[in-house]
């Protein structure tokens, strides 16, 4: 029996959308990584991007469990000797939330071209409203990502 490949011309791309009220941060991109990956599809191959687009709205709302937002820092360098930089998730969310959703779920795709060409399929939105309702995206249901 030979092992089915994918070609990507073969490769069909949906739309979700997935509304971050009220969502735990780590459980929302754990879903929206596995999506934008393509794993939960029958044709999933690792070398291949066979993932799904993302839309995240409600991006400012999501919530961070037992006090880390206060407590773990989010990471960046600027490309200087001595230039990294930390901040807060509690500061960050406040100030960019779709970065700090973003970046969360950059960390779970592959690193290096793959993981890059899959992070363009996610779209973050600090309010309810985003600009895709033309691809006509289902909604994704996470309510077992709650925060209890």
């Amino acid at each position: 029996m030979k092992t089915y490949t994918p070609k990507a011309s073969e490769i069909v791309r949906a739309w979700h959308v997935i509304d971050a009220d009220g969502l735990v941060l780590g459980r929302l991109c754990t879903e929206a990584a596995r999506v934008l990956r393509g794993k939960h599809k029958t044709t999933f191959a690792p070398h291949i991007d066979s993932g799904d687009h993302v839309i995240i709205i409600n991006a400012a709302k999501v919530v961070l469990t037992s006090d880390k937002a206060g407590k773990k820092d989010m990471y960046h360098h600027t490309g200087y000797p001595g230039g990294i930089k930390s901040e807060t998730y509690a500061n960050l969310l406040g100030r960019k939330p779709e970065e700090a959703v973003r970046d969360s779920i950059r960390g779970m795709l592959p690193h290096g071209p793959l993981g890059r060409q899959m992070i363009t399929k996610l779209k973050v939105y600090a309010g309810a409203e985003h600009p895709h309702s033309a691809q006509a995206p289902v909604v994704m249901d996470l309510s077992a990502a709650k925060a209890r």
